[in-house]
């Protein structure tokens, strides 16, 4: 079998990221000798599919069983889990790694079907994701799940990405959503696909932190007529544009829930608010600032101060 082995550098060091395409057991030995060097800090192993995916979820569970077991390696790993893969593999995979990937690729069974004819949404990789989550709830077992998803390939829209996002973070433990925007390559039967704009992707993940770590629901999110973002402005500003503009938070009073839905306050801002109100009043930008807010300025035309709008300062230039 062929595994491709991606090694990921200590920080500040000068070696970039290595993927390699190797025998099993040259895999092992490579990644063995790197780590004892102290060049690399962690391993994600994947493969193509070959003779079946049960057969090549074996062949990678063997590699990373031995760099555990026989070479004593401990720090951090990452597997991906193949489609169709049987239960007790997951767990073995769960028991030996940090972190599994089981990638969606498309958000329904119809968007996933145009990718990959081949793959079956329900019963060969949601079925997984809800599986990991049982093992690590009813086994105690802590590895984390991600999944990742091709943006704009098959007329997938935003709405159909975020809700599916949102309800493997609520009801499957999810760690992450991955999106790739979509690029065209030659000889594929999507070479004349036009590609999909990387500023789509990042929207995707602004607005996949807001639903993860900052307790959003999708019916929040700024989403227009065709289920899509808008890419000209953030979504938690252009949500902030359409509630607070004209009715702006007095931050003396917002709950720790309305404080995350104003630019610029994340969750550290909106607890150091909430413990300084405690003890003091906040009346201008320079309070905020000195709670760690870095640029209270993105914040300023949504909320109140000492119950008035705080005064912005133009810029020069």
């Amino acid at each position: 079998m062929r595994t491709q082995l991606l090694l990921l550098p200590l920080p500040r060091r000068t070696y970039q990221n290595a993927a390699r395409q190797l025998q099993a057991g040259r895999t092992r030995r490579a990644f063995d000798q790197l780590q004892r060097a102290n060049i690399v800090k962690g391993l994600f192993l994947s493969s193509g599919i070959i003779k079946g995916s049960v057969t090549t979820q074996d062949k990678i569970l063997d590699t990373v069983e031995i760099i555990r077991h026989r070479y004593q390696y401990r720090g951090f790993i990452h597997l991906k889990v193949m489609p169709g893969a049987e239960y007790d593999q997951l767990v073995r995979a769960m028991q030996l790694a940090d972190r599994i990937s089981i990638n969606l690729e498309g958000p329904t069974e119809t968007r996933l079907s145009a990718l990959a004819p081949k793959k079956h949404f329900q019963t060969e990789l949601l079925q997984l994701l809800g599986w990991a989550h049982q093992i690590r709830t009813t086994r105690g077992i802590r590895a984390s799940s991600v999944t990742q998803f091709v943006v704009g390939a098959v007329g997938d829209t935003d709405l159909e990405l975020l809700s599916l996002s949102e309800k493997l973070h609520r009801q499957m433990s999810l760690t992450r959503a991955y999106y790739s925007a979509f690029n065209p390559v030659t000889d594929t039967p999507f070479e004349n696909v036009t590609a999909t704009l990387p500023k789509r992707e990042y929207r995707l993940y602004q607005s996949s932190f807001l639903l993860r770590d900052y307790g959003w629901s999708v019916e929040e999110l700024p989403l227009e007529g065709e289920g899509n973002l808008r890419l000209d402005v953030d979504p938690k500003r252009a949500w902030a544009d359409a509630n607070l503009s004209q009715k702006p938070l007095d931050v003396m009073q917002a709950d720790r829930q309305q404080l995350l839905r104003v630019p610029g306050i994340g969750p550290k801002a909106a607890d150091a608010i909430l413990q300084a109100r405690r003890t003091g009043h906040l009346t201008d930008l320079a309070h905020l600032r000195k709670l760690g807010i870095a640029a209270p300025e993105r914040a300023a035309p949504y909320i109140l101060l000492d119950g008035r709008r705080p005064p912005l300062q133009l810029s020069l230039f």
